[in-house]
């Protein structure tokens, strides 16, 4: 791991920058190009810009680990909103918002509110569980697991740097799964994950040509290859077209405000375009581990600390 990616990781998870930095102009600033804003009207007002476009979104809400029963009201209130206006968007959550540390069966009856209040739209969509620390990994995905044995719109997140992530991937092929594919931006030990950036590509793409298999497309997997990386996806497509995959079954998934051209790029080629668009109070943790994925955005921060 870089000196940058690791500053930025451990400045994700301090409770005494996050209570200070977000304060600083300069910061919300430099946040606004990941955030349309802190209220779910922006976030669905970005939605409709992306759509208008052809480019689905995934809507977050960037909360603290409050009362999980609120938690849980607040997305259903964000589903009705969705179905309301008829927007191509899903939701991401994290259990540990639903109350996974509390306890897994309260969290699991939280999730299930959801997936069957998104399933119940005139469009079912998918609810997407967000992975976290590697700690959660296995609860995380056996809650997923059990989601899909009631109900199939359920998808979860799988981070490339994690060394057991290609033994994963293999189950979630097998079940037939939808997947999103990230890279990861939380402080692991090397003994469980990857350190060098190139390590992390390398397992990036060959966890990407699991996902668009011939085994993962005939179990009808669907897979969301989150990247902004340029060339890594010119790999890919490269390689799906050399596979005769058809640009309408790649997605490739990308934060609001980054590459946004290659987003409009992607949708207009026939590939499918998804952005997750990120709203709350709560940011500043997520914005690190955001510029923790790709540390030359600290160049964007930077220009907006001088101009300031």
């Amino acid at each position: 791991m870089s000196w940058a990616r690791r500053i930025l990781v451990h400045a994700s998870e301090s409770a005494w920058l996050r209570e200070r930095a977000s304060h600083f102009r300069f910061v919300q600033r430099a946040s606004q190009r990941f955030l349309p804003g802190e209220n779910l009207d922006d976030a669905l007002s970005a939605a409709r810009r992306l759509a208008a476009n052809g480019v689905t979104s995934l809507i977050t809400h960037l909360g603290e680990r409050a009362e999980a029963t609120a938690v849980t009201r607040d997305y259903l209130g964000i589903l009705d909103r969705i179905h309301a206006a008829a927007l191509p968007a899903e939701i991401s959550v994290k259990l540990t918002q639903l109350g996974l540390d509390i306890d897994r069966d309260f969290c699991f009856a939280n999730l299930m509110q959801l997936v069957e209040a998104s399933s119940a739209g005139a469009a079912p969509n998918s609810v997407w569980i967000d992975m976290e620390h590697s700690t959660y990994v296995d609860a995380t995905l056996d809650l997923h697991r059990r989601a899909r044995q009631s109900q199939p719109n359920v998808g979860v997140c799988v981070q490339a740097y994690l060394r057991r992530t290609a033994k994963d991937v293999d189950s979630l092929v097998a079940m037939g799964a939808t997947v999103r594919l990230v890279k990861g931006a939380y402080s692991e030990p090397p003994a469980i994950a990857l350190e060098k950036k190139s390590d992390v590509d390398e397992n990036f793409f060959r966890l990407s040509q699991m996902l668009l298999s011939p085994e993962a497309r005939r179990a009808r997997v669907r897979a969301a290859i989150a990247t902004h990386d340029g060339a890594m996806i010119a790999r890919i497509s490269a390689w799906a077209a050399s596979q005769s995959i058809p640009k309408s079954e790649i997605e490739f998934a990308m934060l609001y405000g980054i590459q946004s051209a290659e987003q409009l790029r992607l949708a207009r080629e026939g590939y499918r375009s998804c952005v997750l668009v990120s709203y709350g109070s709560y940011w500043f943790p997520w914005y690190m581990r955001r510029l923790a994925e790709r540390p030359a955005n600290l160049w964007f921060v930077a220009r907006n600390l001088f101009s300031n």
